[in-house]
């Protein structure tokens, strides 16, 4: 019988990051189940922003936690994770100034280096932006964007290295209990005896829980990007962006070119076993649209390309992170909206901790608890930034 100490079941950010930890702290046989290759789910489609900037403190602790890895890669982890430190600027609403303060106040107080800049001190780093509508912006100058498949890749090898078996085009169909403990998983090559499962499956996280009697407030969200080519008259300084006046986020990509992507306006299929790779013109045409808003020398830009994923957004767009108290052994990451990319190396060493240790000492996973929803305590942020935050769009 094929035996393992831990299995996790999805090879993207957070899974590979988990089974990288796990290897780290010890032990001895990690199995990581992935239906289709690495990277192939949310996070080979990411816009793979690293920045800090949340609007809590959990998930803010997780972003500075984890880039320290980013910052350190090749010795945290070995190999190149693509960082590309140009700065980071968040737009939000002038009405939402005394938010905006709190949060950045919260930020720095736990280590992140972030500042509150007005519109003018923000024109003289970035003369491409409009800030018309726009009376103070946070920055956040060592950050930017990675390589999410590099990333991904590079946590693998340094995984199989320790000993972790990946295996691919290997789809979960049931994950196996005896009374209230997980004692293994069934595969369509077979089953695996383990008494601890991860599941870090995103968008495909229903179809293993709702078998096995849990059901969570998960639904599978499309998610989209178009790329567009820069204008003549652009300016060469391009950082990343995070407008939540106009609902979006943004980074350069290939050199020439505008990355953007936006969920708020626009609605198509959410299936994840059934939907288009690439979006509708209606989606191209808004994000065009976003984007003169934000930068007008953009008018004159060319639409390059698109595609799109699915994410998995939880009941209160927060991520589900740690047990599930129906079954022993069995834990998860999910429900995060899209937002965990950056955050995983944290996540994956906080899951690994919470495995081996039987609590998460890096940063506390409590807040991220999946039964907060049984508890009727879903997550609200004190410092939102308006009634569109729950349609999460900070990559």
């Amino acid at each position: 019988m094929d035996t393992a100490d831990v299995v996790v079941i999805g090879a993207g950010a957070n899974g590979t990051s988990t089974a990288f930890h796990l290897a780290k702290a010890g032990v001895k046989k990690v199995v990581v189940l992935e239906q289709s290759h690495l990277a192939s789910g949310a996070t080979g489609k990411s816009g793979a922003l690293v920045r800090m900037h949340y609007t809590n403190e959990p998930e803010t602790r997780l972003a500075v936690e984890s880039f320290k890895y980013f910052e350190n890669w090749n010795e945290m982890v070995g190999g190149d994770c693509g960082l590309n430190q140009i700065g980071l600027f968040v737009f939000t609403p002038p009405d939402r100034y005394d938010d905006l303060e709190a949060n950045v106040a919260m930020q720095r107080e736990v280590g992140a280096e972030t500042y509150l800049l007005s519109a003018d001190e923000a024109a003289e780093i970035d003369s491409s932006v409009s800030f018309h509508d726009v009376s103070h912006v946070a920055y956040e100058p060592r950050s930017g964007y990675a390589d999410p498949s590099a990333t991904v890749y590079s946590l693998a090898r340094a995984a199989m290295g320790m000993g972790v078996d990946f295996r691919f085009d290997t789809p979960v169909t049931r994950i196996l209990t005896e009374g209230d403990r997980v004692t293994g998983v069934e595969t369509a090559n077979g089953v695996i005896q383990t008494s601890s499962v991860v599941v870090a499956a995103g968008a495909w996280a229903n179809k293993l829980f709702q078998p096995i009697g849990i059901t969570l407030p998960l639904e599978p969200k499309y998610a989209r990007v178009s790329v567009f080519r820069w204008s003549f008259d652009r300016p060469e300084k391009h950082m990343t962006y995070i407008d939540r006046i106009n609902g979006t986020w943004s980074r350069p990509t290939d050199g020439n070119c505008t990355l953007i992507g936006a969920e708020i306006g626009v609605r198509e299929t959410d299936d994840p076993d059934n939907y288009q790779e690439a979006p509708s013109q209606d989606y191209i045409n808004h994000c065009r649209q976003q984007l003169i808003n934000r930068f007008p020398v953009m008018r004159h830009s060319t639409m390059r390309g698109t595609w799109a994923g699915i994410l998995m957004r939880s009941g209160d767009s927060r991520p589900l992170i740690g047990a599930l108290d129906q079954y022993q052994g069995l834990y998860c990451m999910t429900g995060d909206s899209g937002t965990s990319f950056k955050t995983s190396p944290a996540i994956g060493k906080c899951l690994s901790e919470l495995v081996t240790d039987g609590r998460s000492t890096t940063v506390d996973l409590t807040p991220f608890r999946p039964s907060r929803f049984d508890e009727g305590k879903p997550w609200v942020d004190e410092h939102n930034y308006g009634a569109d935050d729950e349609d999460t769009i900070s990559r």
